[in-house]
Order: C-alpha cells, then structure tokens, then sequence
C-alpha cells in the first residue's frame, strides 16, 4: 500500500459499524454529526481553526482498492465478501459544512458539520479529527505566540523535534496561517508556498579550526543571507566580536551582515550586551534572533525583562503544542434519519455534564455589534431558525447564570458555518493560504483584546438558542424517564 493513501487512516471499530448496519439494511439512512471541542487549549479563550484543506483532500481521495479489501478479508471478523465490494464502490457522497480556516472559535459550538449516510460518516471520523485536533492545536499556539510577539518577525523551527513527518509539514502550514512568517523546512515550503529560512548550526562552527574563519567562509558563499550563529563557545567574549569582525568585512565589500542568533544563556541579559555591542560597532541595523524552546510564555517573559530581541524563532513548544499535545475535539451525532425515513434529534447523556451533547443539526452565528464592529457572541441555533439571518432580538441566555442574560437587537449575524461539500462534490473552491493569513488578521481584529489575551482572558459568549435548549431540556427529561 502506498503510504500516502489514507482509506484505512480509520479505527477498526468504525468498519465494524459499517459492517454491522450493512448487515442490518441501516446502512443508507442520513446521519447529522458534529465535530466540537469542550475546552480551548492552553489555558486561553479562543482557538484557531486549521485542518480543512488536508480534510477536502482526505475526503476527494478516499477509496478502496484491491489492497485495502484483500487487508479487509484477512481481519478476524470475517466480513462478508459483499460487504467488501460494496467497499469497493465507496465514494464520499456527503455534505460537509465547516467554519473557514483561520476562524477563532470557541469551546461547545460545532466548527464541522457533516450529513452522509452513516455507512460514510462513520468511515471519516477518525480522520476528521486527527487533522482537525493537531492543526488546530498547532495553529492556536502559532496565534498565542503572534499575540504577545506583536510586529517581530516569528519563524518555526520544529520540524526536529515534531512528531514524525506530517506533523512536520502540515504544523508549518498551521502556524504560517496563525501568522508566522516563515519556516525551516523546504518541504512545507514547495508544498504550500511558505517563505523558508535558514542559517547555520553549530557543526558548522565546529567544522573549523576557529570561529572567525567559520564566519568569514560562511559569509564568502552567502554574502546576502548571512546569519551567524554566535553562541558555540562563548557569545560575549568570542561569538559576537567575531561576528562583528565579519560584519565589518562585508560592509567594505558593499554587502551587510543581516543578523546573529542568540540559542543559549539568558537571552534577556544576552540580547542587551548583544545589541550594545553591534550599536556600537556601527552595526545597528543588524538584527537579533533568539531561539531556544521559547513558547509565548517565554517571549512575553523576555519582552518584560526588555530583551533587544527582534526575530524569534519557535520550534519544539509549537510544533509539539508541549503544554498541551491534544485538543480533546469530538465528532458526536445530534441528528439520525429513523427507520421511517423521518429525521429526529438524538442526545448523548453522561454522568459528566461537560460531555452531555447538544442534540440536533446546527448552525453557528457570530453576532457582532453594528455600534463597535465588534463580536459580542456566538450563538448557536437549530438549522431551522431564522431569527439570526432576520436581525431580529436574540435573547443571549445563561442557563448557569440567569443574571446574565442580554437581549441583543442592534447586530449582523455572520453565520459561520459554511458550504464545503454538497452531494460528494467540493462546492467552491478553497482560499489560498496567503488569504487565510489575511483572513486570520481580520478574526483577530473582530475582537475586543480582553478576549484574546494570554493569561486570564475574559470569557466570550457562547450561547444556545432558546430553542435549542428547550430541546436539550426535552430529550433529557425523555431519557432519564
């Protein structure tokens, strides 16, 4: 099997379904599920939704082939042979609606909403999620870092440190979206048109026998791209002066030394002496890079202590998301074509109540103030409602906190929710990557600062319908009869 085919990128447990409502005649009847995640990651308010293009390219590609069923026949369920050409007629025939790349979201509304036959829904779940959880996570850490980072320069560095080669890759893609500049790794780049960039190691330094004439050879091959890496022995004493002795050379040949990189020590004290001693040497327009397992924690910590640094490079804490590895994103069916062809509800109760679903298809709406410009809530109603689409008065209801409550009338409801397959077929084609970013810029800007911050960040509403939490009420109450 090549292994770039994901057709069996999938839990056993989800073919065996399959197989069970094959068998039974089920097999054809529409399913409604969506994909939410219960708590943003990190400590902080919002997350940045990524994973959708890897998502249309799963779901365009998904197929099984001779080696796929012949793997199939020898599993210890014996399926039957005709279940397994029914396998090799698969096609994804579904709908599919997501919120855009780059969106901030927000934990207990659906961000993907998919209605297939249950024989196709239960196939993709697994999928789905993996890419829907990593780059999400990635993509909301890469936004965190952008946060506290303001207009330096943020390059990803991961790729080593990242698990395994997908992560790699598809990471890079999800933090150049949440607004990093550039990458290390060239295949990210000549996949998805990321900028790269690159310097030197320290074997490079150790490759010589002295640390100027490393420099001085470096230099000589790449006379425009010269970054040196300054902390192989001694950054004070011996790294930067022979930095600056090379710098000095290239600006009597007409050319300048573009920056040098601080990866050990205390960056902040480090990056002061750094930038006094290169302002000095008339060298103020070289620039300082820091690296070294720096997360937005880190660079906010740094930026307190006044720290001269002007490009940041991020490697093991993004690509790994290290404070928090899993987003915890579910794919939970709400609605469920009866055995007489008619649609109904269904819930999920558990003895937590974080893990209780909201039952029925729907739709997200981000309200937004039409006095500030300003998002004021995400409300979440049955596919059927139309009040959001109208502007009429919503009531924005706690049902933990009933003094809270807000009736909004004064608003533009974008709904958030869109059109990303419609019968199999992919229904518009997907913005670039460079849109995205610009798109991403614009969902930050539609929040007050409050929302976004780091540490502490205020709550943002997110709200059931009247409508559909009377219908969660309902089918609670049905059930615990």
């Amino acid at each position: 099997m090549r292994y770039g085919d994901l057709t069996l990128h999938t839990d056993k447990y989800q073919i065996n379904m399959m197989y069970a409502h094959w068998k039974q005649g089920s097999w054809n009847r529409k399913a409604v599920f969506e994909v939410f995640f219960r708590q943003s990651p990190f400590g902080g308010g919002y997350a940045v939704f990524a994973g959708l293009e890897r998502i249309v390219d799963y779901l365009r590609k998904l197929s099984f082939g001779d080696e796929e069923i012949r793997y199939l026949r020898e599993q210890e369920e014996r399926y039957d042979g005709a279940f397994l050409e029914e396998l090799r007629r698969f096609r994804f025939t579904g709908d599919l609606d997501a919120v855009p790349e780059g969106t901030l979201v927000f934990a207990g509304e659906p961000v993907i909403r998919v209605e297939a036959r249950v024989f196709e829904a239960h196939l993709i779940e697994t999928a789905l999620l993996n890419f829907m959880n990593y780059q999400t996570l990635v993509a909301t850490k890469a936004s965190r870092i952008r946060q506290v980072a303001g207009d330096d320069v943020l390059l990803e560095f991961g790729t080593r440190r990242a698990q395994e080669a997908d992560a790699a890759v598809w990471g890079a893609r999800a933090a150049y979206l949440a607004g990093f500049h550039a990458t290390s790794n060239l295949r990210a780049g000549i996949l998805f048109g990321i900028p790269t960039k690159g310097t030197h190691a320290h074997a490079w330094i150790q490759m010589h026998d002295d640390e100027e004439e490393a420099f001085r050879k470096f230099a000589e091959v790449l006379p425009d791209q010269v970054s040196l890496l300054v902390d192989t022995y001694d950054t004070l004493r011996s790294g930067l002066p022979n930095a600056i002795k090379v710098g000095k050379r290239l600006e009597a040949a007409g050319k300048r030394l573009q920056s040098i990189r601080l990866d050990s020590g205390d960056l902040a004290y480090l990056s002061k002496r750094a930038r006094a001693m290169l302002d000095e040497a008339g060298l103020g327009y070289v620039k300082i890079i820091a690296s070294n397992d720096l997360d937005e924690n880190i660079i906010l910590n740094l930026k307190q202590q006044g720290a001269k640094i002007d490009i940041w490079g991020v490697g093991t804490q993004l690509i790994t998301a290290a404070d928090q590895p899993s987003l915890g994103g579910v794919y939970k069916l709400v609605e469920r074509e009866n055995g007489r062809g008619e649609r109904e509800p269904v819930i999920k109760i558990s003895g937590n109540p974080e893990k209780v679903t909201n039952p029925g298809a729907k739709e997200v709406w981000r309200l937004v103030s039409r006095e500030t410009g300003k998002a004021v809530a995400d409300y979440v109603a049955l596919r059927h409602e139309t009040e959001p689409a109208e502007g009429k008065p919503l009531l924005l209801h706690d049902p933990a906190h009933p003094y809270l409550d807000r009736m909004l009338t004064d608003y533009e409801a974008i709904r958030l929710l869109r059109p990303v397959f419609r019968g199999g077929e992919l229904a518009d084609e997907l913005p670039s990557l460079e849109e995205i970013r610009r798109y991403h810029d614009e969902q930050l800007n539609l929040f007050w600062p409050e929302y976004l911050r780091i540490l502490n960040p205020e709550p943002y509403r997110v709200r059931l319908s009247k409508a559909a939490w009377d219908l969660k009420l309902a089918m609670l109450a049905k059930h615990r009869r």
